[in-house]
């Protein structure tokens, strides 16, 4: 699974695919809607590829935490709509697929995008295996 290429943009709902880059910016695609608009390079963006998730010891890349989701709920969306669960839900899960997360650190809001980040990705079928990670499972 490669999220570099998926997309936060400060004040923009959802996620979004990075589809060209241009001089001014680059045009990008939601992953909800399907509908492409341009963003420049004013606006703040990240992408999914950077964003880490702090723990006891230090950090987990982002595409860890969602496959560890993606395998304990067998591939399926959170039993919750993220935007509006329970802080006791949210880390309950939370806490299943990554046990050592940074309960300081890690606050609600920051659970609310993952889990959401999750189900939009899933949706999208952006979260997938590749061919070593696949191996790495079978032989565990």
């Amino acid at each position: 699974m490669d999220l570099t290429n998926i997309l936060v943009i400060s004040g923009k709902p959802d996620l979004s695919e990075l589809v060209s880059q241009t001089k001014g910016g680059a045009i990008v695609k939601n992953l909800v809607t399907g509908q492409k608009y341009p963003v420049f390079k004013n606006d703040r963006i990240s992408s999914l590829g950077e964003i880490r998730i702090f723990t006891e010891s230090d950090e987990r890349p982002l595409e860890d935490v969602l496959q560890a989701i993606y395998k304990h709920l067998d591939g399926k969306p959170t039993a919750f709509e993220p935007k509006k669960a329970e802080s006791k839900e949210l880390f309950g899960l939370l806490e299943a697929v990554l046990p050592d997360y940074d309960r300081e650190r890690v606050h609600a809001s920051d659970a609310k995008k993952l889990f959401a980040w999750y189900n939009i990705l899933l949706a999208s079928n952006k979260i997938t295996f590749d061919e070593k990670e696949k191996k790495e499972e079978e032989n565990a």
